[in-house]
């Protein structure tokens, strides 16, 4: 009986569509730009060099982790976040619908002076 019902449940969890997934919820401080890895951890960030943090993370638009030395010389849309040393730390590429949601801020002084709903993942200027 046990077996049948972790059976079910196996099947049932597999069976969930993609499309089914929530979305993503990014912070308030994740600036939207362009990014493009040159030679891990060197990468372009709006086509000026940056560096990614140790232990920076990026994530597919499907939501799973990505090695930076695979992604290497394409260029793609994403939020990110900055450390406090100045390196990404943590970067998103964007699904179409993600990259849809605009206005997005691109610089540190469009995030301090926009209004931001976390939850419907939206930003108003003032």
């Amino acid at each position: 009986m046990l077996r049948c019902v972790l059976t079910a449940l196996a099947a049932a969890t597999v069976a969930v569509p993609a499309a089914a997934q929530l979305a993503r919820q990014f912070p308030a401080n994740a600036l939207r730009g362009s990014f493009q890895v040159v030679q891990p951890p060197d990468v372009q960030l709006n086509g000026k060099p940056a560096r990614l943090a140790p232990g920076a993370r990026i994530r597919g638009a499907n939501g799973m982790l990505q090695m930076s030395g695979a992604m290497v010389g394409h260029k793609l849309l994403v939020h990110y976040t900055i450390d406090d040393s100045g390196n990404l730390h943590d970067v998103w590429v964007l699904t179409p619908a993600e990259a849809a949601r605009k206005p997005w801020p691109t610089t540190p002084a469009e995030a301090q002076h926009w209004s931001f709903d976390w939850g419907a993942q939206h930003w108003t200027k003032p």
